[in-house]
């Protein structure tokens, strides 16, 4: 049953999962929405070029209903063809490329990052071509989906045409009666007002199809148990994860360590993961003072604090611990650790004349020596 629960895809796909998904083609698409964008760009289109459309289709129309006999003479249909096209496709390729952009920018926006082009998606695959798998997409419960979908759509939009049709078809019908210019504009008027009646629907549709789609694919991308755990223990494990991660540490901890060290005179460490800041000011307290204090990240930020400030950098492990577990910031170091410190004292200010004094060695009483989790430790 262990093996089994492990095994079942019962948890939702993490950020990586979709990403791994979206890189292999399979992104968050909507048709709805593209069909709904497309016609919404139409229509804005149609809007705005419309005067410009009208005026060639009307200049077309009338070139080839108005004739007379020299025209008959000299009839060249390439050259009525070529008028035709001139006068009519500037402003259909303009409307054409609108609403291509606006159907694109509609699939790459909505769907956000995932939502990216994938040069993969263009690539040939045989999956698509298999009859299998057409098969069990068409008869799935995608497919089915799919269905209901068409159903529901033909019937709404097959409503809202026949609504708009019995207002507007009288109307139409008696535009043979006008001229070809009112013509024209008529019929670039009932085109608009019946792709404003479907948009309603389509936008209806695309806001029920947009989770719908979501969820589909989240279903498709479930994840189990042992998938989740070698999904963290790889981004766990990743050199470029922890090498992030202890920066981002370490950054923090350089805020917070920065300003208690701005008066440091020495730093004693254990080498790395120990850390301890120290200022020794006759005229504020008559024992070295502790100003600030840290292990792990936090000991790695105080090292390089000290070595970008010039401080000196004093690897003395058993009595970097016994400073670390006996002191708080602010506190003056143990009576019994004054002589130790006093030697460290000492040899920092000859530093800091230039001189090139020895190490000194110091002892720390047993009673303060402690390992690395201050449990006493008789041999630190």
């Amino acid at each position: 049953m262990a093996e089994e629960s492990a095994g079942e895809k019962s948890f939702a796909p993490t950020p990586q999962r979709r990403r791994e998904a979206a890189r292999k083609g399979d992104v968050l698409r909507s048709k709805e929405w593209a069909t709904a964008a497309a016609l919404g760009a139409g229509a804005l289109a149609l809007a705005a070029l419309g005067p410009w459309l009208a005026d060639g289709l009307a200049r077309v129309a009338r070139a080839a209903l108005v004739f007379d006999r020299a025209a008959l003479d000299g009839f060249t249909p390439g050259a009525a063809l070529g008028g035709a096209a001139l006068g009519v496709l500037p402003p259909v390729m303009a409307l054409g490329l609108t609403v291509a952009g606006f159907t694109l920018a509609s699939q790459l926006l909505l769907g956000g990052a995932e939502g990216r082009f994938v040069a993969g998606n263009a690539a040939f695959k045989p999956s698509r071509i298999n009859p299998i798998n057409g098969l069990k997409r068409i008869f799935g419960w995608h497919g089915l989906i799919e269905l209901a979908k068409g159903l529901i759509k033909l019937a709404l939009l097959g409503g809202i045409a026949g609504w708009w049709a019995r207002g507007h078809l009288p109307g139409l019908m008696a535009l043979g009666a006008a001229p070809i210019t009112a013509q024209v504009q008529g019929a670039l008027e009932a085109t608009q007002g019946l792709i404003g009646a479907l948009l309603i629907g389509l936008l209806a549709i695309a806001a029920i199809d947009w989770p719908l789609q979501r969820f589909q694919r989240d279903k498709r991308l479930m994840m189990s148990r042992e998938e989740l755990r070698e999904e963290l223990k790889q981004a766990e494990g990743s050199p470029e994860m922890k090498a992030a991660r202890r920066q981002r540490q370490r950054d923090l901890a350089r805020g917070g360590v920065a300003r208690a060290m701005a008066e440091a005179q020495f730093l004693v460490t254990n080498p790395e993961h120990f850390a301890v800041a120290l200022l020794y000011d006759p005229a504020r307290a008559p024992a070295p003072l502790v100003l600030a204090k840290g292990r792990g990240e936090v000991a790695l930020a105080m090292r390089e604090i000290a070595q970008e400030k010039g401080l000196p950098v004093l690897e003395y492990p058993t009595l970097a611990r016994a400073l670390y577990f006996t002191t708080r910031p602010g506190q003056m170091v143990r009576e019994e650790l004054y002589v130790a410190l006093a030697a460290l004292v000492a040899f920092v200010m000859a530093l800091k004349r230039g001189q090139a004094p020895a190490r000194p060695r110091i002892a720390v009483p047993e009673a303060l020596r402690f390992d690395a989790d201050g449990r006493p430790a008789r041999d630190a």
